[in-house]
């Protein structure tokens, strides 16, 4: 487990030379946390009671957001022990609500029923049995989650919400409002490979975060990109997968199918300001499709563009996308 743990977060690979502290050299912290691993720098501070301050807001979110720990608000509620949740919960789920019509469905947080028959840590992997597949497919649309204050009710019995596609996106913006408000102004927060950029280099110089080359070791980079204040996230097919009978299924669900999406697609990076709408449009923006998914990037305020990675290892990028980030393809980029 701890392996296919590393294997994620070195999705996106920082390749930031140590910064200027006032020791000269950053300080970092990693730990196994919301089931991947989570490692902060911070460049222009020596407190290292910041960095204990990080993992302390996961741990708290995780208690809020996470499927799989069973006293969690998430899990509670799934369960129906309760319909009550606190005030950011119901908020980041009306925000997975938005992306269910912003993505016409294609991102759906109701893809519970679905998501849990899915093991893709197990030992011995195997497909879900096609009969529960059949019963847990009518219980998957988000059109049946209703959030009315912080009152949150299915339409169904059996319903339930996943927020894995968004979830590692919030918990980065709100590190990065801790860091600001005990005055970091240079860090890079890695969420298991979510990474977002506070602010640059303390020499003013912009981040260089490299763009892992799919199905290889991390050492690969197929593109190096320069980030200012911004988040990159990326949602592939070989971030978590099983293979049974020499064929390999990933854990981007389609929610009409119950089975991973099959659309060419092998990799979707999205640049946004706040990471939680790069999580989610990481994950609609695949399930979309290279043409709807582009052209939903190039719509909206607050996104910068998006790559694309086809399964010929193409890189496709939006419109403009070159004009506001500098992007550097690495001689490796190809297959």
């Amino acid at each position: 487990m701890k392996k296919l743990l590393l294997v994620s977060v070195l999705m996106l690979l920082s390749l930031t030379s140590a910064g200027c502290g006032k020791s000269g050299e950053p300080i970092r912290k990693t730990a196994l946390k919301l089931n991947t691993v989570v490692q902060v720098t911070i460049y222009d501070s020596q407190d290292e009671s910041l960095l204990d301050g990080c993992m302390e807001v996961c741990d708290r979110y995780e208690q809020l957001l996470s499927r799989t720990v069973d006293t969690s608000e998430i899990s509670r509620l799934n369960s129906g022990e309760t319909d009550l949740v606190s005030e950011e919960t119901a908020g980041l789920i009306r925000r997975g609500l938005y992306y269910g019509d912003l993505s016409e469905g294609a991102f759906d947080i109701a893809i519970e029923p679905v998501s849990r028959l899915w093991d893709f840590t197990a030992e011995t992997p195997s497909l879900p049995d096609r009969e529960d597949l059949e019963k847990a497919l009518p219980l998957v649309d988000y059109r049946g989650v209703h959030v009315d204050g912080c009152r949150v009710t299915f339409d169904q019995a059996g319903m339930g919400i996943e927020l894995g596609a968004i979830a590692k996106g919030y918990i980065a913006d709100r590190l990065k409002e801790y860091l600001l408000a005990n005055g970091v102004k240079s860090a890079v927060i890695n969420l298991g490979g979510n990474v977002l950029c506070v602010g640059s280099r303390p020499d003013g110089k912009p981040f260089q975060i490299g763009i892992q080359k799919p199905y290889a070791g991390y050492q690969e980079i197929t593109a190096v990109a320069e980030i200012t204040d911004l988040s990159v996230v990326s949602s592939g097919i070989y971030e978590r997968y099983i293979t049974v009978d020499n064929k390999q299924y990933h854990h981007i669900l389609d929610p009409k199918t119950g089975m991973p999406f099959d659309n060419g697609l092998v990799a979707v990076t999205v640049f946004t300001k706040d990471s939680t709408d790069g999580d989610a449009l990481s994950t609609a923006c695949f399930a979309l499709g290279m043409e709807k998914g582009m052209e939903l990037l190039e719509n909206l305020d607050g996104v910068y563009g998006g790559i694309f990675i086809t399964k010929d290892y193409e890189l496709h990028y939006t419109e403009g996308l070159k004009g506001r980030i500098k992007i550097t393809e690495t001689p490796n980029s190809g297959k």
